[in-house]
C-alpha cells in the first residue's frame, strides 16, 4: 500500500451504523486479512514439516491475530495427511517506560520457557514497530536453544 493511497470508499462496504461517524475509508479489507492469514499458515506449516509446535502468543495486541492463525493451522492439519500438534501460551513484553524505549526487556507471563528448548515455536505478534523489543525476545529464546524459532506477523 502506497503512502498517498487513500482507501476503499465507504459505499463499497457494509458498515455498522456506530462506525459511520469515525471513518473516512476501508484502508485493508477483512477478506485480505482472512487471505493472508491463511497463507502465513500455510507456510508455517510447510516450515515445520512434521514437528510439534509450542506458540506463543505476544499480548495484548496479538491475541486475535494468533488466534486466527492458530485456527487456520488446526484446519490445515486436520485436513491434510499429517497431524501438527499445537501448545499456545501467552506472554506479555515490556520494553517501553513512558512511551520511551528502554533497553531492557521484561517478560511477563508464560510457563516456564525453559520447556522450549530444543523445540519448535512460533511467536506471533501484531505489529512490530522498530524490531528491538523483538530482537530482545528473540536473543532471549535462544538462549533455551530452541530446535527452530519462526515469527509471524500481521503484513500485508
Amino acid at each position: 500500500i502506497s503512502d498517498n493511497w487513500t482507501g476503499y470508499n465507504l459505499d463499497v462496504f457494509t458498515l455498522p451504523n456506530h462506525y459511520s461517524e469515525d471513518l473516512e475509508c476501508v484502508f485493508i479489507p477483512h477478506g485480505v486479512i482472512v487471505d493472508r492469514i491463511e497463507r502465513v499458515a500455510n507456510d508455517i506449516m510447510r516450515d515445520i514439516g512434521d514437528n510439534h509446535i509450542t506458540v506463543l502468543c505476544v499480548l495484548k495486541g496479538g491475541y486475535k491475530f494468533c488466534a486466527d492463525l492458530v485456527e487456520h493451522i488446526k484446519n490445515l492439519s486436520r485436513n491434510s495427511d499429517r497431524f501438527i500438534s499445537m501448545r499456545v501460551d501467552f506472554i506479555r513484553l515490556r520494553s517501553y517506560c513512558n512511551d520511551k524505549s528502554t533497553e531492557d526487556l521484561q517478560i511477563i507471563g508464560g510457563e516456564d520457557l525453559s520447556k522450549l528448548t530444543g523445540k519448535c515455536f512460533s511467536v506471533m505478534q501484531d505489529v512490530i514497530g522498530t524490531g528491538r523489543t523483538m530482537t530482545a525476545l528473540l536473543s532471549h529464546l535462544k538462549t533455551y536453544s530452541p530446535k527452530m524459532v519462526k515469527v509471524a506477523r500481521w503484513v500485508v
